[in-house]
């Protein structure tokens, strides 16, 4: 209960009772990857790529629904370079130019550097004369290279993730941070990687926001190793991450894709300030198991901050304020 009041009392003394939430359309715009993580129930060898024709008709659809963010992510398909990246925000930019375009995780950036021959800082520089707003902290799952090499080898390590994170904070490109917890890992890994976190933030500045992603089990391979998490552990878990990186990240939200609306709402009285986004698709969970992944209306996250005590702000990726 310490934990939780402390996380509480932080919460209140740097945000306030406001909960913010942005209005976006989720992307994912490939399922093909080369990559083999077992934690990962969207991965198709023969799956499939949107043209841009289908990029863009999602994109309308989220203008007309008064989105002012396009995430953007996929899998590491085979043939993809930099140049069809940045295409790909270049084709929306021309035709809705107001969007903010939240695109491209570390490892795709690792991946289409090494697939274009260019280093990670060469790519974020070109991405950003196509468009790009900012970044997803994702990929980063623990950032602990043991843990690592047990969900996830062939992906990019700890000290490449930093790497290219602090690469595009100093290029001027804010991105996220994120944890995949609930699997393997142990209390030790979690905390390390809170702390390197921390450690990032006081160098750069550069993160908007952490994000807790607990583990989805279902049809994937880690899923039939990981223990069970119980509702307390998943409530403890975000107070622990508000009072380990206060006050250097002020925003911690949670997903209710993943833990459920109900959940999620309940994490407000454990340290969280933020609900994340509309959605309005979610690919990628909704195949490890995820139940509310078609979306939420903006109405529909305000009435439930409103229900839980909290005051509900429409903000930009950025953190602004919307109207």
């Amino acid at each position: 209960m310490r934990l939780f009041r402390l996380a509480n009392l932080l919460r209140e003394e740097i945000c306030g009772d406001e909960v913010s939430y942005v209005v976006n359309r989720n992307i994912n715009f490939t399922n093909r990857c080369v990559g083999s993580c077992s934690f990962c129930a969207f991965r198709r060898a023969d799956g499939y790529l949107l043209t841009e024709e289908a990029i863009l008709e999602r994109v309308e659809a989220a203008e007309r629904s008064s989105a002012t963010e396009i995430c953007l992510q996929g899998g590491l398909a085979p043939g993809l370079v930099l140049e069809d990246y940045c295409r790909i925000l270049e084709a929306i930019k021309e035709d809705y130019p107001l969007m903010h375009l939240h695109a491209y995780s570390p490892m795709e950036v690792l991946y289409m550097s090494e697939s274009s021959g260019t280093t990670p800082a060469e790519s974020i520089r070109e991405l950003q004369r196509a468009g790009l707003g900012s970044m997803p902290g994702t990929a980063a799952e623990i950032l602990v290279d043991r843990v690592r090499g047990e969900i996830c080898p062939s992906k990019l390590s700890t000290a490449q993730w930093r790497e290219i994170v602090t690469t595009a904070h100093r290029l001027g490109v804010p991105t996220t941070s994120t944890i995949l917890y609930g699997h393997v890992e142990r209390l030790e890994d979690r905390i390390a990687h809170l702390l390197l976190l921390r450690e990032i933030q006081a160098e750069t500045g550069g993160f908007t926001e952490f994000v807790l992603l607990p583990f989805m089990p279902k049809n994937n391979p880690l899923g039939a190793r990981a223990r069970r998490m119980e509702i307390l552990e998943n409530l403890k878990m975000h107070a622990l991450a508000r009072v380990a990186l206060h006050p250097l990240i002020p925003n911690i939200q949670a997903s209710w894709v993943k833990l459920g609306r109900d959940l999620a709402a309940r994490t407000l009285l454990w340290g969280t300030n933020d609900l994340g986004g509309t959605l309005m698709e979610e690919n990628i969970s909704r195949t490890a198991g995820a139940t509310e992944a078609e979306g939420i209306t903006p109405g529909e996250l305000s009435d439930l901050i409103e229900r839980h005590g909290r005051i509900p702000v429409q903000r930009t990726t950025l953190y602004g304020r919307v109207g």
